[in-house]
């Protein structure tokens, strides 16, 4: 897996949940997870839903907006002529700085594994992701629209429909890609729902699943695409935890128990 986004985010001022009663009607407990499957008749409807939840976020591509009323360019953030005489690493350096004291999430990606994240994305732009929690795991579901990657909680998908919010909008800037051969990663968090190292995990999920170079891993983002009959949730938990990702947030959970 590509070190890009892993080692290149900035955590800015962490927060972790620490009421974990408003979560218990949210939480899917680690054993329970494993007793109830994700039903075939209720994937089908699923997988409609979020086809609908498509063509809502297709909206903001085409010009309206949607969600966060944020719509930033990166021309807006850096001084793109500026920026001209610097090295990758130096764009890094400044990119990550800016966000260091801030609410959200930043990393530099190299262009090759956001190429291969934005292919694969139009091909398969739906996924579940599951996030740790104390009791055991959250899903949500992530959907690819254009260079942004939105993700809303599975609970509020299946109790607003194509109308759930974004909780999380990852944006891709690609400004420098050509001549510096990065993109520029950012981040709207809604902070109501998550924090930012819950951000950061989704984000570390979504560069695992589809930057990949173990087809068995992007299988699943196959499957859960084009096979949703075939998809088994319990192997994205299987998955995250054999790659360590979100361990932090379980360790942490368990300390505020």
């Amino acid at each position: 897996m590509s070190r890009g986004l892993r080692t290149g985010i900035s955590r800015g001022r962490s927060r972790i949940r620490t009421k974990p009663d408003l979560y218990e009607v949210r939480m899917a407990n680690k054993e329970e997870v494993k007793r109830h499957s994700f039903g075939h008749s209720k994937q089908g409807e699923f997988i409609k839903l979020m086809e609908e939840k498509s063509e809502k976020l297709g909206e903001r591509a085409s010009g309206k907006k949607i969600g966060f009323n944020k719509d930033k360019t990166l021309h807006s953030i850096l001084n793109l002529d500026m920026m001209k005489e610097k090295t990758p690493d130096e764009i890094g350096q400044i990119w990550n700085q800016y966000f260091a004291s801030k609410n959200t999430i930043s990393a530099v990606i190299p262009g090759t594994t956001f190429d291969l994240m934005h292919s694969r994305s139009r091909k398969c732009p739906t996924f579940l992701y599951a996030l740790p929690r104390q009791a055991g795991y959250e899903f949500f579901v992530g959907q690819w629209s254009a260079t942004e990657l939105h993700f809303s909680s599975l609970i509020n998908l299946q109790s607003l429909g194509e109308n759930s919010p974004s909780q999380l909008i990852i944006y891709h800037y690609l400004d420098l890609q050509k001549e510096k051969g990065i993109a520029l990663l950012t981040a709207e968090i809604d902070t109501t729902f998550l924090g930012v190292q819950e951000a950061q995990c989704l984000a570390n999920q979504a560069q695992l699943f589809y930057a990949t170079d173990c087809l068995k891993t992007f299988n699943l983002v196959e499957t859960f695409n084009h096979k949703p009959s075939d998809f088994q949730h319990m192997s994205v938990i299987a998955e995250i935890e054999q790659r360590g990702i979100g361990g932090t947030l379980m360790r942490n959970g368990r300390a505020e128990t």
